[in-house]
């Protein structure tokens, strides 16, 4: 009998280990869909009171970094020419909305990410943003 529960129980960890590691998002903070908040990797470094972009997904590659002290809220801040995102942190304190479009059009796809988001990659490719007040 007891050999039987061991064996059991070596099946049921390894079978929930393989779980872990197939199914995405799985080691993932909690947050929800959409990606308002996904795994953080030590490329995906962003300070309080910051808005952090990446080219990459999974925050890889060269970062842009934006001050909240820096930021005119609630107006639209392109992306400097040739610079696009596919995933951000946004830590200002304020709500963020993150544009397909570089002038902020809303015939593009847009949306809007609370603070504390981690999005690990962005449905669209962020060309611009406004940081609102609440």
């Amino acid at each position: 009998m007891r050999t039987r529960i061991s064996t059991v129980a070596v099946t049921v960890t390894a079978v929930a280990a393989a779980l872990l590691v197939s199914v995405p998002g799985a080691s993932a903070k909690p947050g929800g869909a959409g990606g308002t908040r996904g795994a953080r990797g030590t490329g995906g470094a962003c300070s309080a009171g910051q808005l952090c972009l990446w080219p990459k997904t999974e925050f890889r590659g060269q970062r842009q970094v934006s001050e909240l002290a820096g930021i005119e809220i609630e107006s639209c801040v392109a992306l400097p020419g040739g610079v696009t995102a596919a995933s951000l942190v946004n830590r200002t304190g304020r709500p963020v909305t993150t544009y397909q479009s570089a002038t902020c059009g809303e015939t593009g796809e847009f949306d809007t990410y609370p603070s504390g988001s981690w999005v690990p990659e962005s449905p669209y490719v962020v060309r611009a943003y406004k940081v609102w007040e609440r």
